[in-house]
């Protein structure tokens, strides 16, 4: 049982997926030798060598749009985008290409590629390298959304992704990347779509995914110490999101709020809560939660961007708006 780090974790998944499958290859801006911005590749060029792991120029949009011919070509690209503020540039090939050719060709063809990006603050990187933006692919058919939050999901999420036969978007919060725990051995690919109860209660619900999921333990830690039991439930995918599982979760304790790092207008938060102010109404006992960040650029300064990003003390505060 060795001390793994969530970055390893996602390298190693990699690793295992192109010791198995020959035709995936890795495309990305200073992958190779340097391991990438992060270092989550290093070692692999070593392994495979330079025609799997491709250094590629500084243009997302080029990056992105070989890796659509490639998946249509016969291979499986994983291709890392280094900041997700950095998908604006990619666009035009994931959202007007990739998403859609399956649905265009009459599902006669798929695009078995995976877009790996980092997210979320915590590094005083700023509004150009700090953006959440999952919300905008989930909004995208043809596109899955992936969030991990523990070593285990990184590595078995990622396997998922790649074996999906069409676009997966997985996104990785830098600010997990020096976590530490023990990777569990032969994991099995977790499927995409299905959340976790990360901490079971009977109160309320919290869900949230990736980095954010760690705010909501804490934040249910604090309540317990007040006779409040809070369940936490680990979306794992934004796109498909487990309805189901929260509609349960629920069902159970009458009470929900929805945090995630991201801006809080028109983000995941919103949607989880249409839906369940749709079909769970009867099952409510207070008004449905949502924590996220302002509308506003993430901000450089180390002191306002701890303010900026959601914490575990806002959400209880929303927790104690639902009236629980």
């Amino acid at each position: 049982m060795n001390e793994t780090r969530f970055a390893q974790a996602i390298n190693r998944s990699l690793d295992d997926a192109l010791a198995r499958d020959s035709s995936i290859v890795l495309l990305g801006e200073d992958i190779a030798n340097a391991g990438g911005t992060f270092a989550v590749t290093r070692g692999l060029l070593d392994k495979y060598g330079a025609d799997r792991i491709i250094d590629m120029p500084i243009a997302e949009n080029a990056i992105a749009g070989m890796a659509v011919g490639l998946a249509l070509g016969g291979f499986k690209p994983v291709i890392e985008i280094m900041f997700m503020d950095f998908m604006t540039l990619t666009m035009d090939a994931l959202v007007n290409q990739a998403a859609k050719l399956h649905f265009m060709f009459g599902g006669q063809g798929s695009v078995p590629m995976v877009v790996r990006t980092q997210h979320g603050g915590g590094i005083n990187a700023g509004p150009q390298h700090s953006q959440c933006l999952e919300a905008w692919f989930a909004h995208i058919p043809g596109l899955k959304v992936v969030v991990p939050a523990t070593l285990d999901d990184a590595y078995a999420l990622l396997q998922s992704a790649i074996d999906d036969p069409n676009p997966v978007l997985f996104v990785e919060n830098k600010a997990l990347y020096p976590m530490k725990g023990v990777l569990t051995d032969d994991l099995p690919p977790t499927p995409l779509g299905k959340a976790r109860i990360a901490r079971a209660g009977s109160d309320v619900t919290i869900v949230s995914y990736g980095a954010m999921v760690y705010q909501a333990m804490e934040a249910a830690e604090q309540l317990a110490s007040e006779g409040i039991s809070a369940e936490v439930l680990d979306l794992r995918t934004v796109q498909p999101w487990d309805e189901e599982a929260v509609f349960a979760s629920l069902s159970k304790t009458h009470r929900l709020v929805i945090a995630h790092e991201a801006v809080e207008a028109f983000g995941v938060g919103a949607e989880i809560a249409a839906r369940m102010a749709q079909i769970g109404f009867d099952e409510l006992d207070g008004p449905i939660m949502r924590v996220g960040a302002p509308f506003m650029p993430v901000p450089f300064a180390r002191a306002l961007e701890v303010d900026y990003i959601p914490s575990a003390a806002r959400i209880i505060e929303a927790v104690r708006a639902t009236d629980v």
